[in-house]
């Protein structure tokens, strides 16, 4: 069954700077939760009106949203950066939630069995469900988020931790020369972070799904940043080369980068698992 609810206006939300935000990204229509106003959906890349009527998206105001193809749900990113002030901001996927509550055992249990030759060791970043009725209440609130950013800079997702490097990873999935341009780029712009890049590559753990809450002084720097970053790389390829499933490369270069600048700045990062309601898979 599908959800629509009509939330507050881009001119509205631009208003509403007492109470931070996380924003719920989509690339199609789908099912939307009854969630607390702390989550506002955001409809990323062109969409048809009837599939969006009532809703914010990402193509007013400054945007990316034409490059949707290949930056993915980072156009709606790119949208919050430069449209709100918030507290602070986050950002989650419509199938993918923080949460605080821990993995029952019989879920770990049924992971471990399904998946015995997974390329992940250590604990599963992802809860995997159907049962919405469970797992929304679960799903990370206001005032959870609001006590954890006091002890912390950063919500993050628990990192994936592979057998194997994270240049290695990169290699078996995509074309392993996206990451030398990378380091061109790291190596003559941001050269004070070139030896951690190293350290992220040759090792193991990546922070996925380009999801976190910030901060508004840090999320501003990490913002600068990071886009810095993806459009030099953007304009160091030739995107119309990439097809099907790797048209999606500035996401893959943003979870590597986003791991990049996490480690290298030292935050102190809260890590959470995050709920992943299969259901809307197919949606």
């Amino acid at each position: 069954m599908r959800l629509y609810i009509i939330f507050q206006t881009k001119s509205n939300l631009l208003k509403t700077t007492e109470r931070g935000k996380i924003f719920v990204m989509y690339y199609k229509a789908g099912t939307i939760l009854p969630l607390e106003d702390m989550y506002l959906p955001l409809f990323c890349g062109t969409l048809p009106i009837k599939d969006t009527l009532g809703f914010l998206k990402d193509d007013t105001g400054e945007n990316i949203s034409s490059k949707n193809e290949f930056y993915s749900e980072l156009t709606g990113t790119f949208w919050v950066w430069k449209n709100t002030n918030l507290p602070f901001t986050g950002v989650c996927h419509y199938r993918r939630y923080f949460t605080v509550s821990p993995e029952p055992w019989y879920l770990k249990l049924k992971y471990i069995l399904f998946h015995p030759f997974k390329t992940q060791v250590g604990p599963n970043p992802l809860i995997y469900t159907k049962n919405t009725k469970k797992w929304i209440p679960k799903i990370l609130n206001f005032d959870q988020t609001r006590l954890i950013l006091d002890d912390y800079d950063v919500i993050l997702p628990v990192p994936r931790k592979f057998r194997y490097s994270i240049r290695t990873h990169y290699s078996k999935y995509h074309d392993v020369n996206d990451l030398n341009i990378l380091e061109k780029i790291i190596i003559k712009d941001y050269p004070e972070m070139a030896d951690t890049l190293q350290d992220v590559l040759n090792g193991n753990i990546l922070y996925g799904n380009n999801m976190f809450v910030m901060k508004e002084a840090r999320y501003r720097d990490f913002m600068q940043w990071w886009f810095d970053v993806l459009f030099k790389f953007e304009q160091s390829v030739d995107l119309e080369s990439y097809k099907g499933y790797q048209r999606r490369i500035l996401g893959f270069i943003a979870e590597r980068t986003l791991t990049l600048w996490m480690i290298h700045n030292n935050l102190k990062i809260k890590e959470l698992q995050l709920i992943y309601f299969k259901k809307f898979k197919k949606e």
